[in-house]
């Protein structure tokens, strides 16, 4: 007869998730009687060492089971694990957790709970607001801008159904200097677009001056790319989106720069770089072993010279001056900050920024790329502090994106979906969970269509590059995009719609994933879809910040509920050939793939549901 301790169910573990300083946390464990228990202890371990052993004393008893309860606060932030000691009468063991929701003697991984400020707040404005990711250069050409000074060379497609260029020069070489002539201008004229669909963030990728049609490779920091516009288009930008109610976040590459930059200036076209300078001002910001020849780049890119963050010059320039960056976008209009790998910026950065951020718009968000489990990320042998040190008020949660698709694709089970889905709200401040933004493409994975379809995945650069969906493989792909759509817009967070996602655009991985988006050819059933996904999301409190369980799982099938106040819903899903859910017709929501028939709702293969508990 096992022990039981199940650290997601409230019954052993009030509250939920994480704690906030000093905050009373009750402990509850059930051990059977038969063991016949003398001590029972909870040992807490902090990362810095810390070591706290708590005894449990006896509350409660049934015919098979004793029930021990502590209670205990912590007062330091930081990442916390736990364990079990039990001595009984005839030995003395550790107990661990086993599997997601289970208990295992002497054997098993540690409980984990992080610690954060009682005073860590996000902002409230942008909980479970719908995002929509704009890869600039690729959405809509408005007015021409003007070219004078793009880095050269470049080249623009005549033709905007063209594939990007996937193919290496004569070099061997792809230096992403295509493009397609979307920019600012063009968002702006597509805005009564981007409301109707429901959104209320966009995402935009890149846009500072730079080489690349990516901007990943920053040239200057302080201009935007004259490919794409300039400050006042970008002021226009936020002022009519801010009419509308929608936020602009924008995507900033601090842990290098380009090569071609006004900081490092390998080519010499500016002057004054680090490269082509031995007094530039610059020359600090990088890190050279063999003056000027061999430096540090980003996973070994030439085109892209890694930073000191940490260096004076580099923290004025970026953060604290009158003029710094930071300062610059956020007075002009922006409303928050993506930080592009953040796991290779130090915690002091991101706490500088972060501090330097909330004096300027206290409500601007600031949102970290994090590819797995934040809370407890290592990084260079470094356990992060985004969430116990209130360092980010979000995250890209790709591990809720991975969960969809994987299920999608029925690659893990209900039971494996649920444990990743409770896992991240169980590891994440709900303050960060109500803000994270799950996304089903971006600008780094396959567009979802072609992600839920791995029959087709082996196929070659060049057959990927112009390979079309089939009108069957289309439909199998549609239907389990709208299946994975409503997972997205009823978990926790915000979804964010990768700009075409919508549409029904196809695309392997980059650069197929940033075609230009397919005006005139859209699937306007699809954008219908996400339109109605949308409206549900922001009209519900409960999808926005209510609490998440599940109420059952099974190999295909799951039915988990979110609940705020009095609205309470469930959201069913299943990969299974049939499966039948009962409840009132008059109770459902929106159907996917599903009818309702004698009092059940009949669910097919990649189906899903929402419906009023």
């Amino acid at each position: 007869m096992r022990i039981l301790y199940d650290s997601k169910n409230e019954y052993f573990k009030k509250p939920f998730g994480c704690l906030k300083t000093d905050e009373k946390c009750e402990i509850k464990i059930k051990i059977p009687k038969n063991c016949e228990t003398l001590k029972c202890y909870i040992m807490i371990e902090g990362s810095d060492g810390f070591l706290m052993q708590m005894p449990l004393f006896l509350d409660d008893a049934d015919e098979i089971y004793e029930v021990y309860k502590t209670f205990f606060s912590i007062s330091h932030c930081g990442l916390y694990r736990y364990y079990f000691k039990i001595e009984t009468k005839m030995s003395a063991f550790n107990l661990y957790k086993y599997a997601s929701r289970d208990t295992n003697i002497a054997d098993g991984a540690k409980w984990q709970f992080t610690c954060y400020d009682k005073n860590y707040n996000t902002p409230d404005d942008f909980k479970g607001r719908v995002y929509y990711q704009i890869f600039p250069d690729r959405f809509f050409e408005g007015d021409k801008s003007n070219l004078d000074g793009k880095l050269e060379p470049y080249w623009i497609h005549n033709d905007k159904n063209e594939n990007p260029n996937y193919l290496p020069d004569e070099k061997g070489e792809i230096l992403n200097n295509d493009f397609f002539g979307g920019n600012l201008d063009g968002i702006i004229k597509k805005m009564d677009y981007i409301k109707d669909l429901g959104v209320g963030v966009i995402y935009l990728n890149p846009i500072f001056y730079a080489f690349s049609n990516h901007r990943y490779d920053a040239a200057d920091y302080k201009k935007i790319d004259p490919m794409i516009g300039d400050d006042l288009t970008f002021k226009k930008l936020c002022d009519t989106a801010h009419k509308n109610n929608i936020k602009i976040i924008i995507d900033c590459a601090f842990s290098h720069t380009g090569s071609n930059s006004i900081y490092f200036d390998k080519k010499n076209i500016f002057g004054n770089g680090a490269y082509s300078d031995s007094n530039s001002p610059y020359k600090d910001w990088y890190s050279f072993s063999d003056y000027p020849q061999k430096y540090t780049s980003w996973w070994g890119i030439d085109t892209l010279p890694c930073v000191n963050e940490l260096n004076p010059s580099f923290l004025n320039y970026v953060i604290f001056d009158d003029d710094s960056v930071v300062n610059k976008w956020i007075s002009l209009g922006a409303d928050g900050i993506r930080l592009d790998v953040a796991d290779e910026l130090p915690d002091e950065f991101i706490a500088h920024l972060k501090k330097k951020l909330k004096q300027i718009k206290p409500d601007a968000l600031l949102m970290g790329e994090v590819w797995e489990d934040a809370s407890n990320k290592e990084s260079y042998g470094v356990l992060r502090k985004y969430f116990s040190h209130s360092e980010l008020d979000s995250v890209m949660n790709y591990p809720y994106q991975n969960a969809i698709i994987n299920f999608a694709n029925e690659n893990i089970s209900g039971h494996n979906f649920s444990d990743i889905v409770m896992t991240i709200a169980e590891n994440y401040p709900k303050e960060v969970l109500d803000c994270v933004m799950t996304s089903l493409s971006t600008h780094d994975t396959l567009r979802i269509l072609n992600a839920l379809m791995p029959e087709i995945c082996h196929l070659s650069k060049d057959e990927k590059a112009h390979h079309k969906m089939s009108e069957a493989e289309y439909k199998k792909a549609l239907k389990k995009e709208k299946m994975c759509a409503l997972l997205q817009f009823t978990l926790p967070g915000s979804p964010c719609i990768y700009y075409g996602d919508e549409a029904g655009q196809e695309g392997f991985e980059d650069p197929f994933n940033r075609r230009f988006y397919p005006w005139g050819k859209e699937d306007l059933s699809l954008i219908d879809f996400y339109k109605n996904l949308a409206d549900i999301k922001n009209k519900t409190k409960a999808f926005k910040t209510g609490k998440v369980d599940f109420i059952f799982e099974n190999n295909k099938n799951f039915a988990f509920v979110r609940e705020e106040d009095s609205e309470k819903y469930i959201v069913v899903a299943s990969c299974d050939e049939s499966f039948c859910y009962e409840c009132k017709k008059e109770d459902i929501i929106l159907l996917h793939n599903a009818d309702y028939n004698e009092g059940k709702l009949n669910l097919s293969k990649y189906s899903a549901a929402i419906i009023k508990a």
